[in-house]
């Protein structure tokens, strides 16, 4: 069962936190963990290893969802939460960082044993909470090129979060985007590049551990050369036991040398690594315990990815609980030490309880797991301080020296890797009037990324003509926006395009990341008719330039965040210098390493 949790109306709680100390455990801790384990009933010990999603809603104290929610905890001992936000369409409905606080505080209070909070703060809080610190995607770092300021997203990252009662970030993503059709990392990833995504990896882990906050290397053995949405169906990597040993594996190896303190298994299929084809590594004990555990040395914790994803659920037949038992037990005899997002919460728990008491798992194997567990918590201080400082919120979140960090970061990332015919910077040789954009969205209800950046360019140019294009309207407006083309001085054409989980087409049924095809023909026409004066700007996805033939400019941002729009938009207009280079190769553009100076 997926757990809906809102929030609780704000208390007074003692022993609240301050600044989090880096990571770390020490003697007292160790102890309080060995004691912690001794004292737990079988009961209590399996709901350690079970972690559900709670998402972020005001709620009343005595509201019967709250009161279900309570009694479910206790039901099945919960040890820990993911914490997120409703989902309404592809679009998360972000929430408030107070909220966050007030939520973690109030379970925290009901809860028996401490309780660990993660996140999926690929881009720092911002990707579900708003008026924090607004990060833009991991590829922009790649581009931007410096290991120092991964080193401040993690401790920025960490800092915000801890202010708000969350101790665990499933992040850094360790693969490598080698494979331009991939639908679902893309963007998620540093680069194409196994060296340069280990070390950005191993520096974001540096910055956040420094700053309190437990780290996860993602998605082990590697999601980067698959063409398929695991989210929808099982991807495979076909890639040789050399080819992943001097690939894939290189960044988790730094991972691991860093510190990282989790490794998160791919519901994906390697044949290399694991001969049957229906066993995702996420529940193969050769991937798990033969090759992470054993021959890359991890010794912290290992968890799944969602149990709720399609690559694995297919797996397994039966009711949802079934299923959800049968994908716990198998992750836990893999070797793994938590199951994350269960369909069915209590088919999680039930399956490995029965799976204890018939045999099937010993006592001892789950107690070397929640040891693990135990001994995490107590180094984030979980075993001293449970709860956060609501009053502290307002200092720590979104401090002005960390928003001027993270839009340093995006205007570093601008990359120009081809211009033809000299249109970039705009304001040198052509007017900012008569300026037309045409934005190609994700979404027809504008990502925050494209409202931010509709709004820069109309402070640029009172004459800018805007127009929008999603999948819905596409094909009518395609007239509309061709005439405006041809009687426009100059063009921005953006296409915006970002890994969305689940998000398939009719030519893509296992995932897709590319434009829908009337929105592909409409951008082809664009650049065909008018390349000597139109700027292509891929916002987000830097392959969406694969599409066209004849691209005569075209600027990549790899984010689509707000404070890339506000990046791109000042490039554009040469109020910043371009100094990006691609992390990726894009056949046809660009080679990874390419990038013009402006």
């Amino acid at each position: 069962m997926e757990v809906h949790i809102g929030i609780i109306l704000a208390t007074l709680l003692p022993c609240m936190a301050s600044a989090a100390p880096p990571v770390h455990l020490d003697r007292n801790s160790e102890r309080w963990a060995a004691a912690t384990l001794r004292k737990m009933s079988l009961e209590e010990k399996i709901g350690q290893m079970i972690m559900p999603w709670a998402r972020i809603e005001f709620m009343n104290v005595n509201n019967p969802e709250y009161l279900q929610l309570r009694e479910e905890m206790r039901k099945y001992h919960v040890g820990g939460f993911g914490v997120t936000v409703f989902v309404e369409g592809a679009s998360l409905v972000k929430s408030e960082p107070l909220e966050a606080a007030e939520l973690t505080n109030s379970l925290q209070r009901d809860s028996k044993y401490p309780l660990l909070f993660a996140a999926d703060f690929e881009r720092g809080l911002s990707m579900r909470m708003n008026g924090t610190t607004v990060f833009p995607t991991a590829m922009a770092f790649g581009a931007a090129g410096d290991t120092k300021l991964a080193r401040e997203f993690g401790s920025i990252t960490a800092e915000e979060s801890r202010a708000i009662g969350i101790q665990w970030n499933w992040f850094p993503v360790a693969d490598v985007n080698s494979n331009p059709a991939n639908p679902i990392i893309n963007t998620r990833s540093f680069s194409e590049d196994p060296v340069q995504v280990g070390q950005l990896v191993a520096a974001y882990i540096e910055g956040a551990r420094g700053e309190g906050m437990l780290t996860t290397a993602k998605h082990f053995p590697g999601h980067g050369d698959t063409d398929t949405d695991s989210h929808l169906t099982l991807a495979r990597v076909n890639a040789s036991m050399d080819r992943l040993n001097e690939v894939e594996l290189v960044p988790f190896r730094a991972a691991i040398a860093a510190g990282v303190d989790s490794v998160m298994l791919a519901h994906i299929t390697a044949p290399a690594l694991e001969p049957d084809p229906d066993k995702p590594a996420s529940i193969s004990y050769n991937v798990v315990t033969g090759l992470l555990k054993g021959k890359l040395g991890f010794k912290g914790m290992v968890i799944t990815d969602a149990l709720d994803m399609g690559a694995l659920t297919r797996v397994f037949s039966g009711s949802p609980s079934q299923v959800s038992g049968s994908e716990a037990v198998a992750a836990i005899e893999a070797g793994n030490d938590m199951v994350i997002i269960p369909g069915d919460l209590g088919g999680a728990y039930t399956g490995l309880l029965d799976a204890v008491k018939r045999g099937a798992i010993t006592p001892k194997r789950i107690d070397a797991s929640v040891l693990k567990i135990l001994r995490a918590k107590a180094s984030v201080g979980l075993d001293r301080v449970r709860f956060v400082d609501m009053a502290k919120v307002s200092e720590v979140i979104a401090k002005p020296e960390n928003l001027a960090i993270a839009q340093q970061i995006a205007d570093k990332s601008i990359a120009l890797l081809e211009d033809a015919n000299q249109l970039v910077p705009l304001a040198a040789k052509h007017s900012p009037e008569g300026v037309l954009a045409v934005i190609f969205t994700d979404n027809a209800n504008l990502s925050d990324g494209v409202r931010v950046f509709a709004r820069q360019l109309r402070l640029r140019s009172s004459g800018v003509t805007i127009l929008y294009v999603d999948e819905a309207n596409s094909s009518f407006i395609a007239p509309q926006v061709m005439a405006a083309v041809a009687s426009a001085k100059t063009v921005i054409a953006v296409a915006e395009s970002v890994p969305v989980a689940r998000r398939s087409s009719a030519t893509h049924a296992g995932g897709s990341v590319s434009m829908d095809v009337d929105s592909a023909q409409l951008l082809a026409n664009i650049v065909k008719a008018a390349s000597d004066k139109t700027v292509v700007v891929a916002f987000g996805n830097p392959y969406v330039g694969l599409q066209l033939t004849g691209v005569g400019t075209y600027l990549c941002t790899y984010s689509n965040t707000t404070t890339s729009a506000i990046s791109v938009a000042k490039a554009l207009f040469g109020e910043i210098a371009i100094h990006g280079r691609s992390p990726v190769t894009i056949p046809g553009i660009a080679q990874r390493g390419a990038g013009l100076d402006r």
